[in-house]
C-alpha cells in the first residue's frame, strides 16, 4: 500500500469526529453567549422563516434552468463535447441568480409593509 492510502482509514475517521465535534462546541457556545445577553436560546431556534420555500423553490429553478441552458449550450452549439466546468459554472450562476430573485422579493415585501 501507498502512503496515502495508509492515511485514509486513520484521518476520516479522526476528521469526522473533529468535525461533529466542533459543530456541537460551536453550537454551545453560540447558546452560551445568548444566555449571557440575556435571551433564549430555544426561541430562536424554534423562530419561523417566511420565506425558505421561496429562497429553496428560486434556488432550484435556478439551478435548473443553468442544466437546461448547460444542456443546449453543450449539444447545440458546442456539438456534444464534454465540458464539466460549463456545466458546473451554470448550476452555480443559476442559482445564484434564484438566490439574488429571493432577495430582492423578500426585500420589496418587508419595504412594501413597512411603509403601510
Amino acid at each position: 500500500m501507498d502512503g496515502a492510502q495508509v492515511l485514509v482509514p486513520i484521518l476520516v475517521p479522526i476528521s469526522l469526529f473533529a468535525m461533529v465535534f466542533g459543530l456541537v462546541y460551536l453550537k454551545s457556545r453560540e447558546n452560551l453567549s445568548m444566555i449571557e445577553k440575556g435571551m433564549n436560546p430555544k426561541e430562536f431556534a424554534n423562530r419561523p422563516a417566511p420565506y425558505r420555500n421561496l429562497k429553496n423553490g428560486l434556488l432550484l429553478l435556478g439551478a435548473g434552468m443553468g442544466l437546461a441552458l448547460a444542456y443546449i449550450i453543450t449539444k447545440y452549439i458546442l456539438h456534444d463535447e464534454e465540458n464539466p466546468a460549463l456545466w458546473f459554472a451554470l448550476i452555480g450562476i443559476g442559482g445564484g441568480l434564484g438566490l439574488i430573485s429571493s432577495y430582492r422579493i423578500e426585500k420589496k415585501e418587508l419595504l412594501d409593509n413597512r411603509i403601510d
